[in-house]
């Protein structure tokens, strides 16, 4: 019975050490794949850096744009502005000349009444003059 139970323990330890050895692959298997799932994961954080810099770059980028969109714009409405007023002065000048136009033209219609006046007052008197020499 002591050969038996050597034999069984013989037996026992051997299917132990069998298990081990399996337990012990498996280990190193998923040993090696938790490494290979930590290297991408390193690798990932390395891209995720490199995207990430040039994200914030081009963001810096964009505000700089816009900033600079924003001053062209600025200094456009200032443009525009002046252009208004260019138009509100031809406007005033335009009123000016027809004001001017008009009150000349009001004036020589007085004028031309006033020499026609004088002409015939002038024509009377020649023709006066001219019958008392007669």
């Amino acid at each position: 019975m002591s050969a038996a139970l050597s034999i069984a323990a013989i037996i026992v330890a051997l299917a132990f050490a069998v298990l081990v050895a399996y337990l012990a692959q498996t280990l190193k298997a998923t040993q090696r794949t938790l490494n290979n799932v930590a290297d991408t994961l390193e690798g990932m954080e390395k891209q995720l850096e490199g995207i990430t810099t040039e994200t914030t770059l081009l963001l810096q980028k964009t505000n700089d744009l816009a900033e600079d969109v924003n001053y062209k714009v600025n200094r456009l409405n200032s443009l525009f502005e002046g252009i208004k007023e260019i138009g509100d002065t031809f406007t005033n000048l335009t009123h000016s000349v027809k004001k001017l136009s008009t009150n000349i033209s009001k004036s020589a219609d007085t004028d031309v009444d006033k020499a026609t006046e004088a002409v015939k007052w002038s024509t009377a008197v020649m023709n006066v003059w001219k019958n008392r020499r007669k």
